[in-house]
């Protein structure tokens, strides 16, 4: 896995050993970040369940000013403080141990521009993210908000949660939705 575009472009990043993480791969990642090329320079980005950090380590390098790395696990967590100081966005970073959906409802105070979330496929997380949204301070009318989630994943709910689906980008297995509060 490497950085795909920007100042840390074709810098390696190390992955948890494992089946805990599903890193995405650079292909998927090279796909979300041209959809969202205009709107993360200079953005505050939100990784949640950032697995090796790969995504928030991408938006810093394309030039967003600043990205927060939600992560529970240990070894994911490790992964991504090597990788961050490996690619030199520590002063961009904030890292933290914690859960993804506590996180947005009261830990993360600044407004993102851009939250990208890739749970566990399947739990459920994704209505979780977006149930925990409606009142995250976090989470402003321009935020984009975007899941990745198992292709077959129902968010017709997202409309009685008031948010706008805006766009989804299907792959063979997966796909991201992207969001906007309504």
């Amino acid at each position: 896995m490497r950085v795909i575009a920007g100042t840390a472009r074709s810098l390696q990043l190390v992955t948890p050993t494992g089946l805990g993480t599903r890193p995405t791969t650079d292909r998927i990642r090279e796909t979300l970040f041209n959809v969202m090329q205009t709107d993360v320079p200079g953005s505050v980005f939100v990784d949640l369940f950032a697995g090796s950090g790969a995504c928030g380590i991408e938006a810093l390098s394309r030039g967003a000013k600043k990205a927060y790395f939600i992560e529970n696990a240990k070894d994911a967590l490790a992964c991504i403080e090597q990788n961050v100081k490996h690619c030199k966005f520590e002063a961009e970073s904030m890292i933290l141990k914690q859960d993804a959906i506590e996180a947005l409802k009261y830990t993360i105070r600044e407004t993102a521009d851009i939250i990208f979330a890739d749970p566990p496929y399947k739990k459920g997380y994704d209505r979780l993210i977006l149930e925990a949204g409606v009142t995250a301070k976090c989470i402003g009318e321009d935020t984009l908000i975007v899941i990745e989630e198992a292709k077959d994943t129902d968010f017709s709910y997202a409309d009685s949660l008031g948010y706008d689906i805006i766009k989804e980008k299907i792959y063979k297995t997966n796909k991201h939705v992207f969001l906007r509060r309504k």
